[in-house]
């Protein structure tokens, strides 16, 4: 079923928990994470939504029935809002994965349970087993012998207060209400998932990790933003965070110098896989705009 966001249409399904992806321009990846979480969770998804630019952008799964298709307009927060104004209102439990997020089989069977035996959570963020955003990347094979092969250290441990991780997350419904991603974090929405929770924090309720719902991010390196525009975002989202109140100065300070700090000193002989030169660049060009008064992460398009 395809679905444009102009329409705002929703399913009449009745649904409890619904599994929402946004993706773009690779297919393939989609494909293999969809075929996962589909056909192998022990509770399977009510329903799964699919935000995206153009049908092509999910490939063999565009004409699946049991695929919600959303198309939109492009960037992460405007995607993913666009999948909330489309769900169903019986929805309880929304959780967003990332296109190359590969679950547990248990993963939404344990946040299904933990959400129902604590009322005052609010989010649920799994374990990321490994995290292929870090290095070259990983493949579904390696992903799928890590996840199966994983074993919980200590059942029903949880971590608090813990910021979403935006590869997967889980969010009650009900605390979500009229609340949104900020678009004005564009393209890939460089914290667009600490903001959100920030926000949905302030509401009241807790934010959670939970070990027992594990998976790996394979951190596919195709379609990734621009090293100049994630740099840029590495400066300007922070601080701009901060002035919305979602992120503490003492925050954004650490985060910005991190970031900064790492693409500096790896920039002497940068990993192949990661743009560290166009980070710092970009990283600059955020510093000249502060100095100057701006504070608009939209900026980070113009690079």
């Amino acid at each position: 079923m395809v679905m444009d966001t102009t329409s705002r249409s929703a399913s009449g399904a009745n649904a409890r928990v619904a599994v929402v992806i946004a993706t773009l321009g690779r297919p393939d990846i989609v494909a293999g994470t969809l075929n996962r979480i589909i056909n192998g969770q022990t509770r399977a998804p009510d329903c799964v939504y699919v935000s995206c630019t153009k049908a092509e952008d999910i490939g063999e799964y565009a004409e699946n029935s049991k695929i919600n298709v959303i198309i939109g307009g492009t960037g992460l927060p405007n995607q993913r809002n666009a999948a909330l104004d489309c769900l169903p209102t019986d929805i309880d439990i929304v959780v967003f994965f990332d296109d190359d997020f590969v679950p547990g089989s248990n993963w939404l069977d344990v946040v299904a349970k933990l959400f129902e035996k604590e009322p005052n959570i609010v989010c649920i963020t799994g374990a990321v087993l490994a995290d292929g955003i870090l290095g070259p990347g990983l493949k579904f094979e390696e992903a799928d012998h890590l996840v199966k092969t994983y074993q919980v250290p200590k059942s029903g441990q949880i971590a608090e207060p813990f910021s979403p991780y935006g590869c997967n997350m889980a969010f009650r419904r009900s605390a979500i209400g009229s609340l949104r991603f900020d678009e004005r974090l564009v393209l890939y929405g460089w914290l667009e998932d600490r903001d959100f929770g920030a926000a949905l924090g302030s509401k009241g309720g807790r934010l959670v990790k939970s070990m027992d719902a594990y998976g790996v991010h394979m951190g596919v390196k195709k379609g990734r933003v621009a090293g100049r525009r994630l740099g840029y975002s590495q400066v300007v989202n922070p601080f701009y965070m901060f002035r919305k109140g979602t992120m503490t100065s003492r925050e954004a300070v650490a985060q910005i110098c991190r970031n900064v700090a790492k693409n500096l000193i790896r920039s002497v002989v940068p990993e192949p896989f990661i743009d560290r030169r166009g980070r710092l660049f970009g990283n600059m060009c955020g510093f000249a705009d502060l100095l100057r008064g701006r504070v608009d992460p939209e900026r980070a398009l113009m690079f």
